[in-house]
């Protein structure tokens, strides 16, 4: 690895900057691990580049960042076994598909899992060659048992015996220190002012509290977002579907649309592996609020794996047809297999939307939502050096991370 004085050129790329795919004669200069301005190099400074690398035409955009992977390669964040090692086989395989940063996700699960799981990714640090961890997911447990999907209902607190507490929340999760994205159900958590508590606790990490696994109707939902929640998780699946006379959750994607609404985009993630999500279903909301989309895998164990028998938390899940994974012995469907590159280039092969858009639907919007895109999700002048290098198709060919490659695909 270079030191921080080492000025890289990267020539002949088309950089996605400030939503324009720039033309091939800007190039990216890197030093110590940031993008730099070049006119300051050449007026403040007199830099010439110390190394110059020739990108061949390619598009240099945002590395992507997956703010909802529930593991791969075999691994489950939810079990608790050796969630280190986890951590670190995870970062290392989805650089390969083009992410530079991610959230663990943590399904729904008795306090004892989280006990024992959020102190290790507490103590993680990212090492070289790996995506970085931004800090956990918790999907649940505070959700609804009937939209459960394939969550284990035996963990879910949906607070039937008596309303949910903001001290009891604290006390299952029994830390909140790097969780990034609690995913929760309104209903279940509309007393206590819990969704505002949460969304505006002090502390290094802002939480972003997340609609999902629900059953709440639009009005419902709209005053969740008033308490603070700015997210929605995995639109359209385990939630109630669209209907004209109470669009529920979904109609939170025309927030914008609304001149009493105080806040203007809720950001919506969606699983665009073709098979959670219809792609009319992706037009219809790239078309209602193209500035929210968040692109997720919702990837389990088995992404890389093929077809057999895997877990998700305490559930066994079956995977066939290299593409649909299951609770074993149901239809539900148990997260997904996909990859981010391939979330990608489905989603602008079924919305017919720009390059810009769908890569921005990766990198900056989720960068947005979790407050993060001076520092990523951008090429700007002053970012990290996170970043990829891709073909017109969209597919992969170098993965950068703090100015450095950390995959390459014609050495892989």
């Amino acid at each position: 690895m270079a030191d921080d004085t080492t000025l890289y050129r990267f020539t002949n790329c088309r950089i996605l900057r400030q939503g324009k795919l720039l033309d091939t004669d800007e190039a990216l200069w890197i030093r110590g691990g940031r993008v730099q301005d070049p006119r300051r190099l050449f007026w403040d400074e007199k830099r010439e580049a110390d190394v110059d690398i020739d990108c061949g035409g390619l598009i240099a955009s945002p590395g992507f960042i997956d703010v909802q992977i529930n593991g791969a390669a075999g691994y489950d964040f939810t079990s608790g076994s050796n969630t280190k090692e986890a951590l670190q086989s995870v970062a290392r395989l989805i650089v390969k598909h083009g992410v530079t940063a991610f959230c663990p996700t943590i399904v729904s699960s008795l306090p004892s899992v989280y006990h024992k799981v959020l102190p290790q990714i507490v103590q993680y640090e990212s090492q070289f060659g790996e995506a970085r961890m931004l800090g956990a997911h918790l999907e649940g447990p505070f959700i609804s048992k009937t939209k459960c999907g394939a969550h284990s209902e035996h963990a879910i607190r949906d607070g039937t015996e008596s309303p949910i507490t903001y001290q009891e929340i604290l006390s299952c999760y029994g830390s909140l220190d790097r969780v990034r994205i609690i995913t929760l159900a309104p209903e279940v958590c509309n007393k206590h002012e819990i969704v505002h508590r949460l969304s505006t606790r002090e502390g290094k990490n802002k939480i972003v509290v997340s609609l999902g696994h629900s059953e709440a109707g639009l009005n419902l939902a709209n005053k969740t977002v008033e308490q603070g929640a700015r997210f929605i998780t995995h639109l359209f699946n385990a939630m109630l579907p669209f209907h004209h006379r109470d669009p529920g959750i979904v109609g939170l994607l025309t927030r914008d649309k609304d001149k009493n609404s105080k806040d203007c985009i809720v950001y919506y993630g969606i699983i665009s592996d073709g098979v959670h999500t219809e792609p009319a279903a992706l037009r219809i909301a790239h078309r209602a609020c193209p500035k929210g989309i968040v692109l997720v895998t919702d990837a389990i164990a088995a992404m890389g794996l093929g077809n057999g028998r895997h877990r998700l938390g305490n559930q066994e899940i079956i995977v066939e047809d290299s593409c649909r994974a299951s609770v074993v012995g149901q239809t539900t469907l148990a997260g997904s297999v996909t990859t981010m590159d391939m979330c990608v280039r489905h989603f602008q092969e079924a919305t017919e939307c720009s390059i810009v858009e769908t890569l921005e639907a990766a990198t900056l919007h989720p960068a947005q939502l979790l407050g993060e895109e001076s520092d990523i999700g951008t090429l700007n002048f002053g970012s990290r050096a996170d970043f990829v290098l891709l073909d017109s198709s969209l597919e992969v060919q170098r993965t950068y991370i703090g100015g450095q490659c950390v995959y390459d695909r014609e050495s892989k």
